[in-house]
């Protein structure tokens, strides 16, 4: 049993919701944040049942709106424990010679901006209690750069270095510090990358049994589950069928 409370980015979907199901199961206190609005109360209403619930809806690339969102929470929510930095996306797959503007800004904007935003809003708290955990949520393509990945790549290269900087700075204030590295795991990630279209999502896990957003959920739990003098600082988490970012073995 724990009283917990932990903040959670990106719990509409995916990764974030998977674990945002588990960790009410185990009975942590949840404060859930997206920019879905109706999934955010539909996944309130649900785990309300099994543990407390509070949801945040707002775009963490905007600081001011992180700012006042975090600013509303009620005093018995103020106190966060555990920092899950879950928010991030794809967008494209194109060299870096036709790469979309857009699509760059949105990548840095949310894979980079959002989790300095949130950190910047809620470590304070951490350093001045002497506690807590930060979880950031990276990728395989943090650790190796693959073809057309190029600005994806940077930004979760970022997050690799961000969390190693953090790991240090906050070393004198005993706060845990941790990185999660998922290779393929099928959620709405590569519909994202390629604007919904089904058929190139799909292709990316042809042929191979990839991670589930559930699998990275049960990696979440077990890193929260550590005893107080035992950090999991890095993890790279990849399907059987993965070797490296662009090793995989669709033969079965």
């Amino acid at each position: 049993m724990t009283t917990r409370n932990v903040l959670l980015t990106g719990a509409t979907s995916g990764i974030g919701e998977a674990t945002a199901r588990l960790l009410a199961k185990n009975q942590y206190n949840l404060i859930l944040c997206g920019r879905r609005k109706d999934r955010l109360q539909k996944l309130e209403k649900e785990l309300s049942t099994q543990t407390k619930v509070t949801t945040l809806s707002f775009d963490v690339r905007d600081y001011e709106a992180v700012k006042a969102a975090l600013g509303s929470l009620p005093k018995e929510w103020q106190k966060i424990d555990v920092l899950i930095n879950n928010a991030g996306n794809a967008h494209g797959l194109d060299p870096i010679h036709r790469g979309s503007v857009a699509d760059w800004d949105a990548m840095m904007d949310i894979n980079v901006k959002g989790l300095l935003y949130i950190s910047r809003e809620v470590v304070p708290g951490m350093t001045e209690r002497k506690a807590g955990h930060i979880i950031n949520i990276g990728s395989i393509a943090g650790k190796e750069v693959y073809a057309n990945g190029n600005v994806y790549c940077a930004s979760k290269f970022a997050v690799d270095a961000l969390t190693k900087g953090m790991r240090i700075d906050l070393n004198p204030f005993g706060i845990k510090v941790t990185c999660i590295h998922p290779g393929l795991v099928e959620t709405e990630f590569s519909l994202v990358r390629f604007k919904g279209d089904e058929g190139k999502a799909s292709a990316v896990y042809k042929g191979i049994q990839p991670l589930t957003a559930d699998d990275i959920a049960d990696m979440i739990l077990y890193v929260l589950s550590t005893p107080d003098h035992v950090v999991i600082a890095d993890m790279v988490v990849f399907p059987k069928a993965q070797a490296s970012a662009t090793v995989v073995n669709r033969e079965g």
